[in-house]
């Protein structure tokens, strides 16, 4: 794992880096079902602190803490560290929630969206200008959104908070002028004061599970720093060696997996509402993935 800029072409390496990184998202559903009897809020904060060994290990290997050391004497990378590491715990939270609440569908519906909503974030705050291709597909995804919103009365907050954390947090990673590897390790680094607070809080309360008595529970928090740092980590490297439209049709591999197990692992309930959304989610999906890669090709020529 490397932060050397790397040429815009695929690789056999970045492949199985971004392909390892989906699948374990993937997966994760299975290990938050297991934690959905611990509050979300300290399995956020477990996330966070046994992904500081993980992340610093990491870091030390790829003799890349100068960086770290340059990101923390300035103020302004700082601001935006503090910006997207507020924004992934939010993410992190919702996440934790709705698979541990049973809606575990209007997590794979968000994670389905945000490409859609990352096109839209990029035409409102930079000006980019969409194609006709891209504006379908968005506006299919907001029909989507609109009849599960009519048959349950409500919005999918859920989902589009999902949505919404993820899309910005991309959006203000991109202007942080480190590396991938840095920068989650310096997002984890501000978020550790509140996850130490609040475990230490839990614990003198009575509210903690770690070492609270029952093995396995002191065994799932411990192995929160895994299943956090690891995929992100090796994702940020496999998307360095890898087109953006190739990870641009591999992202829909994590979402897809959350929906499989969500109807045929979990049996959440898959009624008429979203027998119609969802098939329109992924025609959106198609004809924003056919235009991607067209833009793609067109650009190589």
């Amino acid at each position: 794992m490397s932060d050397i800029p790397q040429k815009n072409e695929d690789s056999l390496r970045g492949f199985g880096f971004a392909l390892a990184a989906y699948v374990m998202w993937g997966f994760l559903p299975l290990f938050m079902k297991a934690v959905a009897h611990i509050s979300p809020a300290e399995v956020i904060a477990h996330r966070v602190i046994w992904s500081i060994p993980i992340a610093g290990a990491i870091l030390i290997w790829l003799g890349r803490l100068g960086d770290l050391k340059q990101a923390l004497r300035t103020p302004r990378m700082l601001m935006m560290g503090f910006a997207t590491a507020a924004l992934i715990s939010v993410n992190w939270g919702i996440y934790v929630w709705a698979i541990g609440s049973g809606h575990a569908l209007d997590a794979a519906l968000g994670y389905y969206i945000n490409p859609l909503f990352s096109v839209f974030l990029g035409a409102v705050l930079l000006g980019e200008k969409l194609s006709r291709a891209q504006m379908v597909a968005i506006a299919l995804a907001a029909l989507a959104v609109a009849i599960l919103t009519v048959e349950a009365g409500k919005l999918p907050w859920a989902a589009l908070g999902l949505t919404v954390t993820w899309g910005f947090y991309a959006y203000f990673k991109k202007s942080l002028p480190i590396g991938p590897n840095q920068g989650f390790f310096l997002e984890v680094l501000i978020l550790t004061p509140f996850a130490l607070g609040y475990v230490i809080w839990a614990a003198l309360t009575g509210h903690g599970h770690f070492f609270a008595g029952v093995t396995s529970d002191t065994v799932l928090l411990l192995s929160c720093g895994f299943v956090t740092a690891v995929p992100l980590m090796v994702y940020a490297n496999g998307a360095k060696l890898l087109r953006l439209s190739t990870i641009g049709i591999m992202q829909y591999i994590a979402p897809t997996m959350i929906f499989l197990t969500a109807v045929f692992v979990f049996g959440e309930p898959f009624g008429a509402a979203r027998m119609i959304a969802f098939p329109m989610i992924w025609a959106a999906l198609g004809i924003y993935t056919v235009s991607m890669v067209r833009q793609a090709r067109a650009a190589g020529r």
